[in-house]
């Protein structure tokens, strides 16, 4: 898999306090992780839209991270709010995340990252458009 980053990207996470670009870091970590599992991604592309980092697939919707000082004590993972990807996890995780409206997972940032519960829903976004036909996304 390849994997282009733009160096901005670098840079929102420095003006990050300290103990959220830890968090956003490892959930950075992750989504690259995740991305160099799957068969069905052969590249990933690291960016900035809305001023927020985001990953971007070729057969993917587009991932966003991000914390935001409104609500210092948790962080986020954003998707496209008219895809189903929100609503699937409510379904297949309901008791286990956190979420926003039909756009974001929610992460407290005292809690520990549900690692594989979060690389199946990265996986999904990051797949989206090889996956919607599936019942509940393939997970």
């Amino acid at each position: 898999m390849t994997f282009k980053q733009d160096p901005r990207v670098l840079d929102i996470f420095k003006n990050y306090p300290d103990n959220v670009q830890v968090k956003l870091n490892s959930l950075r970590d992750l989504i690259i992780e995740t991305a160099k599992e799957s068969e069905l991604i052969t590249s990933l592309e690291e960016t900035l839209k809305w001023g927020e980092p985001s990953y971007v697939t070729k057969h993917g919707s587009t991932l966003r991270i991000d914390w935001k000082s409104k609500k210092p004590n948790q962080y986020a993972m954003y998707f496209q709010c008219t895809s189903k990807l929100v609503s699937t996890f409510r379904l297949v995780y309901k008791n286990m995340l956190d979420f926003e409206g039909n756009r974001a997972v929610v992460i407290k940032l005292e809690n520990d990252v549900p690692t594989d519960i979060l690389k199946s829903c990265i996986k999904a976004a990051l797949t989206y458009h090889k996956v919607k036909h599936l019942p509940t996304l393939g997970i």
